[in-house]
Formats: structure tokens, C-alpha cells, sequence
């Protein structure tokens, strides 16, 4: 951000100048007042992004001054400055809003530590309105999200190949939405209209996968008691999509490759020969090659349902449409819910940027979801995502690997300072920030809090 606005409210010259000269180290436009009723008209006239203010003001005091300028509509950060002892006003000042305090007579350090804080914060709600910006221009196919390169190339595919009949395989690791694609292809084709029909290959056995597929006969088994249709043939005129292909038998796999060269097939127990002409789209979270070597994928078939193939990448490899993704489920399950939940605080979003994502986007949805149902506030914070998420987000791939080749006092020592960074950064995390209210939860002085902050290197 720019030079940050800064309004020093004290009646002391002496005070007010201090003030200024310890600071001279940030990018600030600093302003003073030395009384209460100027100190509001300037906070009304000059929108000041941070006021460090004394509580003790002749006539209108600091406290006062605290829960009228919190109630501006544009609210700044307040840091108060307390009298030495007076404990329960800077507890009554905390209550009203304010951002932190400091007790006089104060350490200059401490002051530089407490406004660095408050700027850092100016600076992520600043990349959080950028965000927001950038989030309205957001692009994507229908329910497909994403402004990564790689996403933009399956849009072009997609786009591509639904004018045509022509078959795609569609391949990505479960969770990242092949369905999706595939109804988004139907959805652009000539065959929109018509259904889509989608069957989970390996949801059921052999014996039950074929009945689906093709319907079956009366009789033809056991609890057959009438005929009934089969996937295919209700995929008629439409579009049939083979879920998870990889796991279906040898045996159904040369029947479904008959349906597709010839458009052909027979229901169980029937005799009749009925032609179908669906379009067939196939997914699989196997690498079909890799199958095709142990024997248990037809090569034939392969390059049948092969013409076009539409790799979805993982959603770690695609992480800057995650702040996409996560600003539309939130809305979409806060009206789903009737929840007032309006956004996310750049801290959690920053966990999720972290996390490894190994079930893709159906694990970042579901996350989203249950944040929003027990979500209090009307901003999603750390707190409000699952610990295994916070905790696991910390740790980067292959760190205990790292460990082993260490001697034991080292590796202790390295996973010892790992915890201590992850544990304090979550409680700073859950008390937004806060020196003082992390201090207190965690029944240390602020001051040791502070030597350990600096030690470990956690802003």
C-alpha cells in the first residue's frame, strides 16, 4: 500500500512528538490533534487508516472519542495509550473496538512492534479488496471456475470438442470435477435437450454394472421381475457419461466397445438388437496406460474412448484459482443455508492457499460448506476451518524426510520450533492478531510473547 494515514491524538506536544520520531521508520502521513472533539472531526474529514490515541484528553476523553470513531463508516485502527495500572480501562477500551493498547510509560520498540502490526493488517484488508475486485471479473464455463493457464486450456478444449459427437476421455485425480466437464460439454452440444445420463462404473459389481448399462429382460435373473431399461438406452439422442472407467470389468468393457463401433447391444436375457446413438464421454482417476500393462484396461477400447483427452490438473498445481473458487461457494452456501456470511479474512484464505488439497476441489467444497453452517460471523476466520487444515497447511512436503537425515537432537530441535511457530501463528491467528489477548489466553506476559514472536520470526 501507499503511505498509510496516521492521526496522533494527544494533548502533550512532548507526546505527540515522540510519537512521530520513533515512527519515522514507516511510510506514514502523520497528523495530530490534541483534544477529543478535533481528533473526530479529523477522523471524519481525513479517513485515517490508524489513530494511536490517549485515553486521558481534557473534555471529551479518549474512550469517548473510541466508541464514536468505531461507529464511523469508515472505522480506522485504533491503538490506545493507557496510564500505567490502568488495566481495566485498556479491557474496556479492547471491548469498544479498539485495536491494542500501550501503557505509559512505553518501551519505543514496543510502539514500532504494535503499529508494524496494525500496517501489516491495513495491508492484507487493502489485498483483500483487490482480491474482491478481481474475483468480480472472474471467468470460467458454466459451473467450472478458473483463471489458471491450465484451466484456460480445458475451457479452449471444451469448447472445442462439444460441437462434435466425438468421444473424450476426460482424466484427473478424484474430486477435481471431471462430471462437471462433462455436463459442460453435453450442455454446449447439439444434443443439449436431450439427457445426460451418467453411470458410476465403480459404484457396483459385474453382474449389477451390465444390467444398468444395457437393462435386462423379465427373468433374466433372479429378482428380475420386469424388463427395465438400461443406461444406454435412456442415453438415446443424448449423452452417456462412464464414470471412473478404469474400474470396470474386461468382460463389459468388450461389450461397451461393441455399442461403440457398432451402436449395438442386446439387454440381459433378450434377444432383440437395439441400436442407440448416444454420445459417450468417460472419466477416470487411473492412469489407463499403467492399467493397460497389468492387463486390465483393452487397449482397443482405450483408444476408442481416446479421440480427445481432457487432463484436469490437481488443485494444488492450480492454486490461484482457489480465491475464485472460495468466493463463490461461500456465497452459494450462505444463500443455500440463510447464513450472513459475506466473505473470508485474508488469514484463512491463506491457510487454504497452503493446504495440500489431496481431495481437490469436492475437499475445498465440502470444507467451505461446513465453515459457512457453523460460521458465527459474518467473515470466515481461522477458526472456523477444520485444525487438521491449519495444522497440516504448515507443513511443507517432505519435511519428516528431511528430519531423518538429521541427528536426533537436531531433528528435535527443528520439529520443537516447528510446533512452537505453528501453535503461536494459530493462536495470534484465532485472536486476529492480538499481542495482548494472545498473551493472556496463553497466560504469559506480553513482553516474553513478544521475545518468543521475535525469536521464531512470526510477524
Amino acid at each position: 500500500m501507499d503511505k498509510a494515514q496516521l492521526l496522533v491524538v494527544d494533548d502533550e506536544p512532548a507526546s505527540r512528538y515522540g510519537i512521530k520520531k520513533a515512527l519515522t521508520q514507516f511510510k506514514l502521513n502523520i497528523q495530530e490533534a490534541s483534544e477529543g472533539k478535533q481528533a473526530l472531526e479529523m477522523i471524519s474529514q481525513l479517513n485515517p487508516d490508524l489513530v494511536i490515541l490517549d485515553i486521558n484528553l481534557p473534555g471529551m476523553d479518549g474512550l469517548a472519542v473510541l466508541t464514536e470513531a468505531t461507529q464511523l463508516n469508515y472505522s480506522p485502527l485504533v491503538i490506545v495509550i493507557t496510564a500505567y495500572g490502568s488495566e481495566k480501562i485498556a479491557v474496556e477500551a479492547m471491548k469498544r473496538g479498539a485495536y491494542d493498547y500501550i501503557a505509559k510509560p512505553f518501551e519505543i520498540e514496543d510502539l514500532r512492534l504494535t503499529v508494524a502490526r496494525a500496517l501489516e493488517k491495513l495491508q492484507l484488508k487493502e489485498e483483500n479488496l483487490q482480491l474482491r475486485s478481481e474475483l468480480e471479473k472472474r471467468s470460467g464455463i458454466g459451473r467450472i471456475l478458473g483463471q489458471s493457464s491450465a484451466m484456460r486450456k480445458v475451457f479452449d478444449l471444451i469448447e472445442k470438442v462439444s460441437q462434435s459427437d466425438i468421444t473424450v476421455l476426460i482424466q484427473g485425480e478424484s474430486g477435481t470435477g471431471k462430471e462437471l466437464v462433462a455436463r459442460e460439454i453435453h450442455h454446449r452440444s447439439s444434443r443439449f435437450g436431450n439427457a445426460f445420463i451418467t453411470m458410476n462404473c465403480a459404484a457396483l459389481p459385474e453382474n449389477l454394472i451390465e444390467s444398468e448399462l444395457f437393462g435386462h429382460e423379465k427373468g433374466a435373473f433372479t429378482g428380475a421381475v420386469k424388463q427395465r431399461k438400461g443406461k444406454f438406452e435412456m442415453a438415446h439422442e443424448g449423452t452417456i457419461f462412464l464414470d471412473e472407467i478404469g474400474d470396470m470389468s474386461l468382460n463389459t468393457q468388450s461389450k461397451v466397445l461393441r455399442v461403440l463401433q457398432e451402436k449395438k447391444f442386446e439387454r440381459l436375457g433378450g434377444n432383440e438388437t437395439l441400436e442407440v446413438d448416444a454420445r459417450i464421454i468417460s472419466a477416470t482417476h487411473k492412469d489407463l496406460l499403467t492399467e493397460m500393462e497389468k492387463g486390465n484396461f483393452r487397449q482397443d477400447l482405450y483408444y476408442r474412448l481416446k479421440v480427445i483427452d481432457i487432463t484436469i490438473p490437481p488443485l494444488r498445481e492450480r492454486r490461484e484459482d482457489i480465491p475464485i473458487l472460495v468466493e463463490h461457494y461461500i456465497k452459494e452456501f450462505a444463500e443455500r443455508h440463510n447464513k450472513e456470511v459475506q466473505g473470508i479474512d485474508p488469514d484463512a484464505l491463506k491457510q487454504i492457499m497452503e493446504f495440500h488439497w489431496p481431495g481437490n476441489v469436492r475437499q475445498l467444497v465440502n470444507i467451505l460448506e461446513r465453515a459457512v453452517v457453523l460460521a458465527a460471523r459474518p467473515i470466515l476466520r481461522t477458526e472456523d476451518l477444520p485444525e487438521d487444515l491449519i495444522i497440516r497447511s504448515g507443513f511443507s512436503e517432505g519435511f519428516l524426510d528431511e528430519l531423518m537425515h538429521l541427528p536426533f537432537k537436531e531433528a528435535k530441535e527443528r520439529i520443537t520450533t516447528h510446533f512452537m511457530k505453528e501453535y503461536l501463528t494459530r493462536k495470534l491467528h484465532n485472536n486476529q492478531g492480538n499481542i495482548s489477548h494472545t498473551a493472556a489466553e496463553l497466560g504469559i506476559h506480553r513482553q516474553s510473547l513478544q521475545m518468543m514472536l521475535r525469536r521464531l520470526g512470526i510477524k
